[in-house]
């Protein structure tokens, strides 16, 4: 279903913007640049197996928690880009 990714990711919000991008292209079996950042993720027709996975990756990449409903509850990848973003510095704080 999907490759492992481990890499580095930039903890910024445009590195992990290109990342995510990356990601929904390989779930997708696209190009990263038929991937646009700021289109709804729901009409790119991710399911929730795919969703389930992607907040996997997030946690295990970018060592934050998420929900798997986050993925259903933001609008965008640039929407998402900024919840983990929030995550990662909250998370940070404490």
């Amino acid at each position: 279903m999907t490759e492992q990714h481990t890499v580095a990711v930039e903890p910024t919000a445009g590195g992990i913007r290109t990342w995510l991008v990356g990601r929904v292209a390989h779930y997708l079996d696209e190009t990263p640049d038929a991937i646009d950042p700021h289109a709804s993720l729901a009409e790119y027709g991710l399911d929730s197996v795919y969703a389930f996975a992607l907040s996997g990756e997030i946690e295990d990449t970018l060592r934050v928690t998420v929900e798997p409903t986050l993925i259903w509850d933001v609008a965008s990848i640039a929407d998402l880009t900024d919840r983990i973003v929030a995550l990662i510095g909250d998370s940070s704080a404490g």
